[in-house]
């Protein structure tokens, strides 16, 4: 609870519990000091760029098809090699952003907190259209079969044509009076959307026309409060074969079945940053900051490693026998897969690191706040 309590004198009915730049409390819990690794593997640098300043919100960077995109607060949206951090074109989305970069490597999307979403071309940087959604935008746009997908704050997705920006469709749900103001996003598979919701629903959309496939619930509200009856399902959807899971504050970490909605197991886990699936196991980040594995046919605990509590630890990111997380203070942790032992550790240097890291060809990507991007192998 420390990350939330920090935040919670802000709490307004419609309005955000915790702001994305902060979750720590001054007179909350002391966040652990960092042990020594003296056998911890070293850690280089492959190369390093600046997108901009995050600001309070959390941004984070996309790849594909061999460049990585990234955003800053000021409208600067780069493209870079992945290989090599080379810069290919910086443009302007010509508006302030509040969340990271969507792409399917032919258009890039971004929006912000007025609820303007932007498009630009891949391959210039060139600004091909903007649109508006109803409110505040928080997590990247997600781009595939000729659409941009957003995620608004009011409960609510929106579907722009990739081409022209025009609406083909929106879906939403009933607003809820408290929120974590924290990114929860869409991910597209094929013909569906997948969108996490307030109040612990998560819902499979059908790309063509918006219409709901399927809605499964993460976790109840539960509480004598309508405080501890907040229950969001936080960060994106996490796609693997054939499920798909996610996470929610105050509630639970669940796998579904991703063409019927069928819950094939859940977990009594509260975070505020998400899940992220491999082959063998889920991973999490628990609202104290204990990165934890669980197995992902079953939901049962492989691992849990509390080390880090109260460090404001970033969604845990899968990474060959590697799971990565960032932290507070821009120190990047490297731990083994399978039993959660401190790897190595890398510090940047550079501001907290909020954004879940990027897997790359060449190791691994952190964008931390004050907008520097430090692609990173071990």
């Amino acid at each position: 609870m420390a990350r939330f309590a920090g935040a919670i004198a802000a709490v307004l009915a419609a309005a955000a519990i915790a702001g994305c730049s902060s979750f720590s409390s001054p007179s909350g819990p002391k966040p652990a000091e960092l042990v020594p690794l003296p056998k911890g593997l070293a850690v280089r640098e492959v190369w390093s760029a600046k997108a901009g300043d995050a600001d309070r919100f959390v941004f984070e960077p996309a790849l594909a098809d061999g460049s990585v995109y990234a955003a800053g607060r000021n409208g600067t949206v780069i493209r870079l090699d992945a290989a090599s951090g080379r810069l290919i074109w910086r443009a302007s989305a010509e508006m302030q952003l509040s969340a990271g970069v969507g792409t399917d490597g032919r258009t890039v999307a971004v929006g912000n907190e007025e609820g303007i979403v932007a498009a630009l071309d891949a391959g210039t940087g060139k600004l091909r259209w903007k649109a508006r959604v109803s409110s505040e935008v928080l997590a990247p746009p997600a781009v595939g079969d000729g659409l941009v997908v957003v995620r608004s704050l009011d409960n609510r997705v929106f579907a722009f044509g990739v081409d022209d920006g025009k609406r083909r469709w929106v879906y939403q749900r009933p607003p809820a009076s408290l929120i974590v103001r924290v990114p929860s996003g869409v991910v597209i598979a094929e013909d569906t959307a997948y969108a996490a919701f307030r109040s612990g629903k998560l819902a499979a959309l059908a790309l063509s026309n918006g219409g709901q496939r399927w809605e499964a619930t993460v976790a109840l509200p539960k509480g004598a409060t309508e405080l501890e009856r907040v229950t969001d399902v936080v960060g994106e959807p996490a796609l693997g074969g054939r499920e798909v899971c996610a996470a929610a504050y105050q509630g639970k970490v669940a796998c579904f079945e991703a063409a019927t909605g069928r819950t094939m197991w859940s977990r009594d886990v509260s975070t505020l940053t998400g899940v992220s699936l491999d082959p063998r196991y889920a991973f999490v980040t628990d609202e104290n900051d204990a990165v934890q594995a669980l197995d992902r046919s079953s939901g049962r605990s492989v691992w849990k490693q509390d080390k880090l509590a109260h460090r404001e630890v970033t969604r845990p990111v899968p990474m060959g026998d590697w799971v990565v997380v960032g932290d507070f203070e821009g120190v990047v942790h490297f731990l083994a897969r399978d039993t959660g032992a401190f790897v190595a550790r890398y510090r940047t240097g550079d501001g907290a690191v909020r954004a879940a890291p990027l897997p790359l060809p060449v190791g691994v990507l952190v964008q931390t706040q004050s907008g520097a991007l430090h692609a990173l192998a071990p």
